[in-house]
């Protein structure tokens, strides 16, 4: 740190100084410090008053703060976790006078010896005692002395000598610490021609170490000037900054030259730290675009900013995390360097394919995810993941790489080596394969980050950057590059071509069945409902979840639209991953958890990041999923529907399959008639659902079937069981008031699940029953493109978007009602609110007609796929 930084003043106007030209104007070691500091989760911001806010004045009644520090002491105490306080040696009393701060800053009086108002009558009597006794005492000594002014406080006495002359302030100042500053019980503090007796042991640093305690603060930024701030500075440790203004000998890391200078570092912490908080220039979710390899996930915005990867696999630790903490937390960024617009012409997906291009005028970067063992590593390493970055043009490319291994949280260094750099500091290896690139790099708010001006003319019109995760290996792979992305390609197309379309949003299906084979991890069969964690389903909201992992439920039905496409394999794969989870509950599949890691490991407990500010600000960012210990009683529905869908492209049921399938039949057996927590996971005491219901019917229903056609058995026992749910639901499940299948037993609330009533066949089409549902679900939960889940009280803040997936069965239910013209309408509404890459987060807000929630969503692709085949059926009937 820069102990003798010096900022130039300028001359001060009335509102808060800008954070460019503060910046500009500020030691760059200061400025690293502010851009760390502005990062903590919970921000202590104190200052002193005089000489601080306020510039020192002949006259201490006229000591009137800056209008700049007024604006930003007030913006920086508006922020959420962050607390703003003044701690002065006036008494309190005078300072809330003369500051007029509002509320929402808190003042600390007499060096920390007053909180608030009415702390002189929490005075032992004793002290009182003490305290008039020394006003009396100094009082005599300063009698007939002129220039010399007391300060009476709560607690204390101040003696200002600064407008006595030297010889009447040195006599004073002998004569006070001669006789009642030896006195037993009095504190002396003593400041720029001040010099105060206490009652009582405080100083500014103990009140630092108070407001500390109280707000828990992650880190504290002290400015002051005084000799009494030096106790605030001696209490500060780690992350903590220190600010002195003026000369003198300090304890503080920095220094400015004075108050108006001071105001500068607040206007660059305040917008450093609102940009952090709120994520102001965040990308709209929806427009962030996918790639995938089989193994893990990473998300591009726009303009190829790599905002999101997690390695070795999509539930695993981020290595950019850009999504949920802005720069800091990790990105790798390419942009033309000639001065041309930073928005690019287009992104699109190669046709296909999981290759995405981003175009500027003379500049190409076309970023795909390859596997494999990269030249140099021994034969039997594990396959590691590369991100493949390929720049083609005749422009120069400005290029930021800045990982961040484990969400930011283990500090890393950029080492240059050969043709790259190489990740130092994680537990997982990483090196930056970039022949022909020079690097520089820097300190980026304790990490390192490197830059690089690449100027694409020089090096042949092309520059390859590739990101090996899970490797130091920087030689050159055997295969040429063109070679290894058409393999890749070609696996993704050949994959592609295999799939039976229907004519109705052909392209769009498409794009979602890719992207639903995107979060199916290839190692284990598992896929994962979404590739993110936290994604707000509101702005600035607490609904923030971790989506990364495999649910039962989300993975079945992901599985069966891809059957219902004609692709098998990965519905294969995923039940054998069922059974093998199946068999660890020892013969108990009714304690089959709701989700599992993609390795069918438990989840950990769920936590919090809390140096991630979110996206855009919605806090907290979670990692796990507290949902692995509901009970949630559908998933052995998917599952079930699952083996049915195989069985019938396949034309028989594997063994694995038939013990998953006894499996979840004998788990719904043992617990149908218990209540749940429910498909939507609300954090409630259990209720008899009825979509839980439904599903367990649903489950026995299919097993009943598939014993018929397959094994040529009929199993009276699983009959009488599922006529038995079926009777019991439809019974308990209908409210008579609200003339509708409802959330759960007794409840007149709506439920958009609840129009599985009909669409799992337990109810006909043309069932009164279930055209009243379909009419109280629209009514109450249908929005314009969308469709709310349900509007009861889940015992969270705020609100949120409505569901694709809630609005892919509101279609589903049009057409069985027989109402096609309304399903093909709310259907192209629902293409609309897709991304121009044509990916679909978990929600869609009408109002401000933006995507919300993790994205890609597997329910919302899958619920379009489902769609169009439905309409398409429509269109040959």
């Amino acid at each position: 740190m820069s102990g003798n930084a010096e900022v130039r003043p300028i001359a001060g106007g009335t509102s808060i100084v800008g954070a460019a030209e503060a910046s500009e104007r500020m030691d760059a070691d200061l400025r690293r410090a502010i851009g760390r500091i502005a990062r903590m989760p919970q921000l202590l911001v104190a200052c002193d008053y005089d000489g601080t806010l306020a510039p020192i004045v002949e006259d201490p009644s006229q000591a009137v703060p800056l209008p700049e520090a007024v604006a930003a002491v007030r913006a920086l105490a508006a922020l959420p976790q962050t607390t703003v306080a003044v701690v002065s040696g006036r008494a309190l009393r005078d300072l809330a006078t003369l500051s007029r701060l509002p509320s929402e800053v808190h003042l600390v009086g007499s060096h920390g010896s007053e909180f608030d108002i009415g702390f002189v009558q929490r005075l032992a009597p004793e002290l009182v005692e003490l305290r008039t006794r020394l006003q009396k005492a100094i009082e005599e000594i300063v009698a007939d002395r002129p220039g010399v002014r007391l300060e009476p406080k709560p607690a204390s006495i101040a003696v200002h000598t600064r407008t006595a002359s030297a010889e009447v302030s040195a006599s004073v100042n002998e004569a006070i610490l001669a006789g009642p500053a030896t006195w037993q019980g009095v504190t002396v503090t003593q400041g720029k021609r001040v010099i105060e007796l206490l009652v009582l042991a405080t100083h500014k640093g103990t009140a630092i170490d108070q407001l500390r305690q109280q707000i828990s603060a992650s880190a504290v930024l002290f400015v002051g000037d005084d000799v009494t701030d030096e106790n605030a500075f001696k209490q500060l440790h780690g992350p903590d900054v220190g600010i002195k203004i003026g000369p003198g000998q300090t304890r503080a890391g920095f220094r400015v030259g004075e108050p108006i200078d001071a105001v500068r570092v607040l206007a660059l912490l305040l917008e450093t730290r609102r940009s952090w908080l709120f994520g102001e220039r965040a990308t709209p979710i929806e427009r962030h675009t996918m790639l995938a390899n089989g193994r893990t996930v990473a998300l591009l915005t726009p303009d190829a900013t790599v905002t999101w990867l997690c390695h070795p696999n999509p539930d695993s630790s981020a290595v950019f995390a850009d999504l949920l903490g802005g720069a800091p937390a990790g990105h790798f960024s390419i942009r033309p360097a000639d001065g041309q617009s930073r928005i690019p012409l287009g992104q699109r997906y190669r046709p296909g394919t999981m290759t995405v291009e981003t175009r500027w005028s003379g500049l190409y970067v076309t970023d795909w995810l390859d596997v494999g063992v990269p030249p140099g590593d021994n034969e039997e390493a594990p396959e590691s993941t590369s991100l493949v970055r390929t720049l083609t043009g005749k422009h120069k490319a400005k290029v930021t790489f800045a990982p961040r291994p484990e969400f930011g949280q283990v500090t890393i260094r950029l080492q240059p080596l050969g043709d790259g750099l190489l990740v130092l500091g994680s537990n997982e290896p990483m090196a930056l394969y970039s022949p022909g690139v020079e690097w520089e790099v820097f300190d980026d708010g304790g990490h390192d980050s490197a830059r690089a001006e690449i100027d694409l003319a020089a090096m042949g019109g092309q520059c390859v950057l590739e990101l090996r995760c899970g490797t130091h290996g920087l030689r050159a792979w055997d295969e040429p590059l063109e070679v290894r992305q058409d393999r890749v390609e070609k696996d993704w197309s050949a994959w592609a071509g295999s799939l039976n379309l229907p004519a109705v949003a052909r392209d769009q299906v498409l794009r979602s069945a890719l992207t639903l084979r995107g979060l199916v991890h290839q190692p284990s069969g598992s896929i994962v409902a979404a590739a993110t964690s936290s994604l707000p389903e509101t702005i600035g909201g607490v609904r923030n979840w971790d989506y990364r992992y495999c649910w039962l439920r989300d993975a079945a039905m992901t599985a069966r639209a891809l059957v219902d496409l004609g692709s098998i394999d990965e519905a294969e794969a995923f039940l054998g991953w069922v059974d093998r989870c199946t068999e660890r509950t020892g013969g108990h599949p009714e304690r089959l958890h709701p989700l599992y890691t993609v390795d069918g490991w438990d989840l950990g407990p769920e936590a919090v990041i809390e140096t991630l500010p979110g996206y855009a600000g919605s806090r907290p960012v979670r990692i796990g999923n507290v949902a692995n210990r509901q009970l949630q009683l559908d998933v052995f529905g998917p599952i079930a529907d699952l083996i049915a869908g195989v069985a019938g492209v396949r034309g028989s049921v594997r063994d694995e399959e038939w013990r998953v399938l006894e499996s979840m039949v004998s788990a719904v057996e043992r617990r149908w008639h218990e209540p749940d927590h429910g498909l939507w996971e609300a954090r409630l005491a259990p209720r008899h659902h009825v979509y839980s219901k439904v599903m367990c019917w649903l489950t026995v229903d299919r097993a009943v079937h598939l014993s018929r056609e397959y094994l040529g058995e009929d199993r009276p026992e699983w009959t009488e069981l599922r006529d038995r749910i079926g009777a019991n639901v439809l019974e308990h499940g209908w409210h008579e008031e609200a003339g509708a299948y409802s959330v759960a037993y007794g409840s007149p609330e709506m439920d958009a699940s609840s129009l599985w009533i009909g669409l799992s066949g337990l109810l006909a089409d043309d069932d009164p029953r279930f055209l009243s549902t379909v009419l109280a679900i629209e009514a109450e939960l249908r929005s314009g493109p969308t469709v709310y889940r349900y509007k009861w009280d889940d015992g969270l803040p705020g609100v949120e978007g409505g569901f694709h997936i809630c609005a892919a069965w509101m279609i589903e239910a049009y057409l069985r009602t027989g109402r096609r013209a309304d399903a093909e309408e709310l259907f192209e509404q629902m293409l609309d609110c897709a991304g121009p890459t044509g990916l679909l987060p978990e929600q869609y807000d009408p109002e401000n007609e933006r995507g919300l929630g993790n994205h890609p969503q597997a329910y919302s692709h899958l619920g379009l796929i489902r769609c169009a085949i439905l309409l398409d059926a429509e269109l040959n009937k």
